[in-house]
């Protein structure tokens, strides 16, 4: 005969996702952040995330092509997606080679040294972020302020942006207008709250990811803050520590990778607790003035231990975590 009949392993019924469609579904909610970025930043978004996703995309490419050899996937997405998140952690007036240098480390080091997508146990854009900011620490503090449509790139004026201001106690916060639309200063992945939760909403409707992460982190800052806000109403308000650095775009884009994440919905939400606690443990009392790509590694660290201890359970509707 032929026509062998095949028997495989369940499940036997397909769901219709796909790694190319989550990933570009997920590059389409970034749309709306990336449209505020190039009106607040102008030319130097461009720049900063075309040159970004080009070297995470040949780099990609380049490495299963001649190091691995093994079939080319960046048609899936991922890395442009990569490329694109790195870009949204960068000031819009970084030089070109560094943006290469970080898209090579987020790449090469944070993805396909663990032997590509899947494998990697840490989120390759928050290696390639974390790395430039310990090893170019000036270029990669040097924030732009917000100027509509401005056409310059390396020459664009610059200022503290609200968390170096809660930092070192200087200079009147923004208004809270100016964090819903993103008329403030940071990199371009700081800008408007608004379009950053716009983004959230879609990955909600579209079911590629579950609200339990995003919920759990910025729940645990807002009460944490809450707290140190009512035992000392110097500190900062729990709302400007929500619309204030990376946290938004962390919590909905980047703690939500499916890879380093926790695969439970308990375990997601003991995942975003932690990043939360770590969030502002490292903005009140550590050296720098932000703490979500450090929480996320961290977390994305310990995201085995949850799943080990944090199981589903097994055919039945008792045990559902």
């Amino acid at each position: 005969m032929d026509n062998k009949l095949i028997i495989s392993p369940s499940p036997h019924i397909h769901s219709g996702d796909s790694i190319p469609k989550n990933m570009y579904g997920v590059l389409i909610a970034l749309v709306p952040a990336f449209l505020a970025s190039l009106y607040f930043f102008g030319l130097g978004a461009l720049i900063v995330t075309a040159v970004s996703v080009a070297s995470c995309v040949l780099c990609e490419y380049l490495i299963q092509k001649f190091l691995l050899h093994k079939p080319v996937t960046i048609g899936d997405g991922s890395a442009i997606l990569t490329g694109v998140l790195l870009a949204m952690n960068l000031p819009s007036n970084l030089p070109v080679w560094i943006i290469v240098t970080g898209a090579i480390v987020a790449i090469g080091v944070g993805k396909m040294s663990f032997g590509g997508l899947g494998n990697n146990p840490f989120n390759p854009a928050l290696v390639g972020r974390v790395f430039m900011l310990i090893s170019f620490p000036a270029q990669m503090t040097t924030w732009p302020l917000p100027t509509p449509w401005n056409m310059s790139y390396l020459d664009a004026a610059t200022g503290a942006t609200p968390l170096a201001m809660m930092k070192g106690h200087f200079g009147d916060m923004p208004a809270l207008t100016d964090f819903l639309l993103g008329n403030i200063g940071g990199s371009m992945g700081e800008v408007s709250a608004v379009a950053l939760l716009i983004g959230f909403v879609f990955l909600l409707v579209r079911k590629i990811i579950t609200w339990h992460i995003p919920v759990s982190i910025l729940a645990t800052v807002f009460v944490f803050t809450g707290i140190l806000h009512l035992a000392n109403p110097a500190d900062a308000a729990p709302w400007i520590h929500l619309m204030s650095g990376g946290l938004i775009l962390g919590a909905v884009f980047m703690a939500t990778d499916y890879v380093t994440s926790p695969m439970t919905k308990t375990g997601m939400i003991v995942y975003g607790v932690g990043i939360g606690v770590i969030t502002v443990v490292i903005r009140l009392y550590g050296s720098y003035p932000e703490g979500v790509s450090f929480a996320i590694l961290i977390m994305n660290a310990f995201t085995p231990l949850i799943n080990a201890y944090i199981k589903p359970g097994r055919f039945s509707p008792k045990k559902k975590n």
